[in-house]
């Protein structure tokens, strides 16, 4: 979803919070888009979402961002809103190996899912519990570069890097959509005019070197 509007918005980017159940999806949506944090947030069931506005590259930008549920039974429920999103945040906890282990199937969804020129930032959540880390930032980074990810490690309990990893996502979507747009209108201000030459004729029958053209 990149639509673009000419009022409260120049454009309107869909964004995905995708991961296992209890990875920290839903704190990093109200971190984000409240700046509020609950200790006692319960699983998400199905879907829910929430916007936040704001400036990128002098652009006012509307980021709908969508927190799909980690438990596999609601997985046919949120694999319908996957479509439109041209973002997603791809988030593990990094004192669990086994949410690290199944970003792969979460990626192949993702994939088949969504638009295959989707951005995609891995995150690694609740950095505040580093004494607890079961995945180091080295095999992490390892994995983000052979998938070709964008990595950070946030916490959404201390407000660590989550601003820092929308921001860098939503410029990333901004300037892939602002080089094919600019593309676009090289393409239409280089393009050959094509036309068909249309002899007229005089009252007396003859034929003016004059034409017109037609354009197609």
């Amino acid at each position: 979803m990149a639509h673009r509007l000419d009022h409260e918005y120049d454009y309107l980017f869909k964004i995905v919070l995708i991961g296992d159940s209890g990875v920290g999806k839903s704190n990093i949506l109200s971190r984000f888009t409240r700046n509020e944090f609950c200790l006692e947030s319960k699983s998400t069931i199905g879907v829910e979402f929430a916007t936040r506005t704001l400036q990128i590259d002098g652009k006012t930008i509307k980021a709908q961002i969508w927190d799909t549920a980690g438990q596999e039974r609601y997985r046919a429920i949120t694999s319908a809103y996957y479509r439109g999103a041209v973002g997603a945040l791809l988030v593990y906890d990094i004192t669990k190996r086994q949410t690290f282990n199944n970003l792969h199937r979460w990626l192949r969804e993702l994939r088949d899912h969504a638009d295959s020129n989707i951005v995609i930032m891995m995150a690694g959540n609740k950095a505040d519990l580093n004494h607890l880390r079961a995945i180091s930032e080295d095999d992490a980074h390892l994995l983000a570069e052979k998938e070709g990810l964008s990595f950070l490690e946030t916490s959404a309990l201390e407000a660590f890097n989550v601003e820092r990893a929308f921001h860098s996502l939503l410029t990333e979507i901004h300037s892939i959509i602002s080089k094919k747009a600019l593309a676009a209108q090289e393409a239409t201000a280089t393009a050959p005019i094509h036309g068909t030459i249309i002899n007229v004729a005089d009252s007396n029958g003859s034929s003016k070197r004059s034409c017109c053209y037609t354009f197609t």
